[in-house]
């Protein structure tokens, strides 16, 4: 019987790989297509969207309505944000909105936008404030705190930051931003802190506080903490006599839509001397190229 049932089964499979399997393979490239083309017209609609956004943007009237809006946080982040990127961004009325957010808000998304308000609009006495942020529970948060101090020159917040930075326990995307705002300080306590986050795990955080040193030293150990500290202790006077720190900003190549849009140029940030930091004592050779970070993985 069995010799019988072979013959039937080999039929049957043959019949199923000639005339049904094609059917579901040219079922499945169809559905691969469709979803490509769903994919790809989201991200035209999107693009279109700020084509079309480039032409009639809000308002500073809408952008303050959406950043005062008490019952909609999203429209509080995207108000807030709208006026930190605005040149009259800074005024009174706007600075005393953004620290309250930063001090009261409960979204971690506005309380984080409200603290890069503060860091491009800010003053020197904000420093506490956002400070204070850096033990939040929230992430997000923290990491808008260490580059807002990136900013905001105080050295009241030394120690704070030291704290951070020195805690392995902390995110290390948080441990990066504070590695690069101890850079800033040319202190014991900073360099102390700054050889210790060398010696932790992420290769990030180790090349963030080696930046950092060599912009304090104008000496270069690589990541070896025993000669940055052997060398230390052998020299009175370790750190530059001028500064050398800018606050970092970001770069990046312009895309497609960035060269259509000629009526709107893109325009990047450049780095500068935080808020509360005597510019006299700055070297004058401080390249900004420096303290930027174009965006190229290649």
């Amino acid at each position: 019987m069995r010799n019988h049932i072979l013959p039937a089964v080999k039929c049957n499979a043959k019949l199923w790989l000639v005339n049904i399997f094609p059917k579901y393979i040219s079922l499945g490239n169809i559905a691969l297509v469709a979803m490509a083309l769903m994919t790809s017209c989201d991200s035209m609609s999107s693009d279109f969207a700020n084509l079309t956004n480039s032409f009639s943007p809000p308002s500073p009237a809408q952008a303050a309505q959406w950043a005062l809006d008490p019952y909609d946080a999203e429209n509080q982040r995207r108000g807030t944000v709208l006026l930190a990127n605005a040149p009259w961004g800074g005024t009174p009325a706007y600075l005393a909105m953004y620290r309250l957010y930063v001090e009261d808000n409960a979204d971690p998304l506005v309380k984080a936008c409200a603290l890069d308000a503060l860091a491009r609009h800010g003053e020197a006495s904000d420093a506490q404030l956002v400070a204070k942020q850096l033990q939040n529970k929230n992430i997000q948060v923290k990491v808008a705190a260490a580059k807002a101090l990136q900013r905001i020159h105080d050295p009241q917040v030394t120690s704070i930051l030291c704290s951070r930075g020195t805690d392995e326990n902390e995110d290390s995307s948080v441990r990066i931003e504070v590695a690069i705002a101890l850079g800033q300080y040319a202190a014991d306590d900073s360099f102390q802190a700054l050889c210790a986050m060398i010696d932790q795990r992420e290769l990030a955080v180790n090349f963030a506080a080696n930046d950092s040193l060599r912009l304090l030293t104008d000496h270069d150990f690589a990541l070896d903490r025993r000669l940055w500290l052997s060398w230390y202790r052998a020299n009175k006077k370790p750190f530059r006599k001028e500064l050398q720190y800018l606050y970092p900003t970001y770069q990046r190549e312009k895309g497609f839509w960035d060269h259509i849009t000629f009526w709107a140029p893109l325009t990047f940030e450049k780095p500068g001397v935080p808020v509360g930091m005597d510019e006299s004592k700055l070297a004058p050779s401080t390249a900004p190229e420096d303290f930027q970070n174009l965006g190229n993985t290649k």
